[in-house]
């Protein structure tokens, strides 16, 4: 007797998919505001009655800072973003078929990267 070839996860496995990614999504939601509330503090740690040359300094840092914080931030939007298209893949039942070769990518892969859409075999053929 042949070997059925599974070319999608069952509903159940889904289900745990789904399970994994909204718990993700919820992390992944929470860092996003806490970075978002640091990019908006401005009050906070002001240097206004110290000198002039420390605070020209500081204000550099801060810059600095915030850019880096923006950059995460914006990180974290793209992620959040591919773990919500994850979800509508689950919804469509499409979830875990890589795009390139059509062939489901492997359990061990989505439970790390729960957002994948490529199987590791179809990224190194990219590079």
């Amino acid at each position: 007797m042949a070997e059925t070839i599974k070319v999608r996860y069952s509903d159940a496995e889904l289900a745990e998919f789904k399970a994994l990614i909204n718990e993700k999504l919820a992390v992944a939601r929470q860092d996003y505001e806490q970075l978002r509330a640091s990019i908006t503090r401005s009050a906070d740690n002001d240097t206004e009655d110290t000198s002039p040359t420390f605070k020209v300094l500081e204000e550099g840092a801060m810059t600095l800072s915030k850019e880096e914080v923006e950059r995460l931030a914006a990180h974290q939007l793209k992620f959040i973003k591919n773990l919500e298209m994850a979800l509508v893949r689950i919804e469509h039942k499409t979830y875990g078929v890589c795009k390139t070769t059509g062939k489901l990518i492997p359990r061990e892969r989505l439970l790390r990267v729960p957002h994948a859409t490529e199987c590791i075999e179809a990224k190194e053929a990219r590079k």
